[in-house]
């Protein structure tokens, strides 16, 4: 099952996919969120499905980043051994953790409004986890797929200046720019996709980027909840970006993305997202 948000910034409907259609969800939640996500929404749905209205015009609609604004965006760093090496460093024996503010999530089409000083924005694909159930102290990493609702697609841009020469020793302050983190256009219920191994890739200017698997992560999204559920509360609604494979600009190969480039993210079974970079306008 898919469900996600189209419209008006702002004013998104909640919508589920089905055969073909897609069909307004107001009558069961006022948004893709975590008091949905944490109710049995498949089961809800599903029971549902024939009172619900069809949306006709939906191919028409903006699409939004399929989950209003999470509590929390945590993010798994260096977890692609190749990713981790192409930045000069070795992989971790523990996952690496740092955050985005929830502000920075923004539709999978809409534009990136590249900040005034930023010469080092990089791209970064990845697959996202969404939590559907409370997690805290999770047994195990079979237990900690228990507490996932679904996934979708993620780019978890960064400005590599701001996060590696003006951080003072952390990351997220090169990560928490406006549209910093465009999600979707999909959340695919766990129930309908096998998240261990899917295809990941990035391309700039129809170029390619980035191509891996998610095989190929060293720490699986089971371990990532059970792990970071020792430490903090996950709640239903928030999101884990689960960690870039190699390709990016940080590793020397590549330009930098500057104003007119077009950047897309495709994960396999879950769809493929589409930003232009425009230059910021001076206020």
């Amino acid at each position: 099952m898919r469900f996600g948000r189209i419209g008006a910034l702002g004013a998104e409907l909640p919508v589920v996919a089905h055969d073909g259609r897609v069909y307004d969800l107001r009558g069961i939640t006022p948004d893709i969120d975590g008091a949905f996500l944490a109710a049995d929404p498949v089961g809800t749905v599903t029971a549902r499905l024939a009172d619900l209205p069809e949306v006709p015009d939906a191919d028409t609609l903006r699409i939004g980043a399929p989950i209003a604004r999470p509590g929390a965006v945590y993010c798994i760093g260096m977890n692609y051994a190749a990713h981790a090496r192409e930045g000069g460093q070795e992989p971790p024996e523990r996952i690496v953790v740092f955050l985005k503010p929830s502000n920075t999530v923004v539709g999978p089409y809409d534009d990136f409004v590249l900040p005034i000083g930023a010469h080092k924005a990089d791209w970064e694909a990845e697959l996202a986890v969404v939590i559907g159930t409370r997690a805290w102290r999770v047994a195990d990493a079979e237990a900690g797929l228990t507490h996932v609702a679904g996934y979708t697609v993620a780019n978890d841009l960064s400005e590599r200046a701001w996060q590696m020469e003006l951080s003072g020793g952390q990351w997220s302050k090169g990560k928490g720019g406006p549209g910093f983190c465009p999600l979707g256009p999909w959340l695919v219920t766990a129930d309908s996709v096998d998240a261990d191994d899917l295809r990941v890739r990035s391309f700039v200017n129809d170029e390619p980027r980035q191509d891996s698997r998610t095989s190929d992560m060293i720490f699986d999204v089971g371990r990532i909840v059970a792990d970071l559920s020792q430490f903090t509360v996950l709640d239903p609604g928030d999101v884990i970006l689960t960690g870039t494979p190699e390709g990016v600009a940080f590793s020397g190969r590549f330009p930098y993305l500057s104003a007119g480039d077009i950047v897309e993210i495709e994960i396999e079974h879950l769809g493929r997202q589409r930003q232009f970079v425009a230059a910021e306008v001076a206020a």
